[in-house]
């Protein structure tokens, strides 16, 4: 006998096909874009106009003509699209999707970095709210934090939040000295020095790919450490049939769609984010549905957030 609860699940459930063509009829309707991060579970990535990491959809998030953003991910990913469009219409699948790393930094935090450290230029990675980028000079994301610490002069201290190990790399790939705030991924930090040596051990010859969140003795053991889309590219590019994966789980769907006949390993088979697999295309569909729920942000956050995102885009 089936219990209420499996009934609920498989025979209340829509089709996926009908799902997405729901979701589709109602984009055209409200002239709307989805925008879904590497991390995302497949189904989602499939619906999405856009697979990206941060810095690939903030790009296209300032350039959009569409009057409604769907955005996929987290919510401080969507808080940037709202800054990079103030008057446009930014929807979240589900206001849940929150980030750990993102609620280690505050404002306050920020204020008391200053003070601590006068002269000092702020660059904050985008994982983090938008308040505490209104209080920042410059933001940066995993794909450009190295150009952007290159490009400010030498004398000039910089405070790098909130994430220490992508601080830690950063400093290891400029030869800067940065003043680290002591934030991290909980997801890339269950990934240890001792799943690569395993999994080289189990897979002769296989290319490791690894995160700037992992800590620095997962990133000095990898081939490549860099953002989820150069990971894409340097997969793709590596003649390697078997890929060691060492980040968020929800990168393999990508890397397996687009590489049909690599094998990919992931180096840490819990690592997979809650914040991020909380989106669905039922959740999709209900936003598009209702027009929310909506990322709505202060006037004054809005305009010092911008100052900080432009000249990130500006020099990547």
């Amino acid at each position: 006998m089936k219990t209420f609860e499996t009934l609920i699940r498989t025979e209340t459930k829509p089709d996926v096909e009908e799902l997405v063509d729901k979701i589709r009829v109602l984009k055209e309707r409200h002239r709307a874009i989805i925008l879904a991060h590497n991390y995302q579970i497949g189904e989602v990535q499939d619906v999405a106009d856009l697979i990206g990491d941060s810095l690939e959809l903030a790009r296209y998030a300032a350039t959009t003509e569409a009057d409604v953003i769907v955005f996929c991910g987290v919510h401080f990913m969507a808080e940037t699209a709202k800054i990079l469009n103030p008057s446009r219409k930014v929807l979240v699948p589900d206001l849940k999707a929150g980030c750990p790393m993102s609620d280690m930094i505050t404002p306050e935090e920020v204020d008391r970095l200053r003070r601590e450290n006068p002269g000092a230029v702020v660059v904050t990675y985008v994982n983090s709210p938008a308040a505490v980028k209104a209080k920042s000079d410059i933001c940066c994301t995993s794909a450009n934090a190295v150009r952007i610490v290159s490009s400010i002069p030498e004398e000039t201290p910089i405070i790098f939040i909130p994430d220490q190990f992508l601080g830690d790399y950063v400093q290891r790939a400029t030869g800067r000295k940065l003043i680290l705030f002591e934030g991290f991924c909980p997801t890339h930090m269950r990934i240890m020095a001792s799943d690569i040596d395993q999994a080289r051990q189990e897979h002769p010859g296989a290319f490791v790919i690894a995160h700037p969140e992992c800590q620095p003795d997962v990133a000095k053991k990898a081939d490549v450490v860099s953002s989820t889309s150069r990971m894409a590219t340097a997969v793709r590019e590596n003649p390697a049939q078997k890929v060691v994966v060492g980040t968020e789980l929800g990168m393999i769907y990508r890397l397996q769609k687009e590489n049909p006949g690599k094998e990919f390993i992931p180096a840490c088979s819990s690592c997979d984010c809650a914040n991020m697999k909380v989106n669905s295309l039922e959740k999709i569909l209900w936003a598009l549905e209702d027009m929310g729920p909506e990322i709505e942000l202060p006037e004054g956050i809005l305009k010092d957030a911008r100052r900080a995102l432009d000249r990130m885009i500006e020099l990547s």
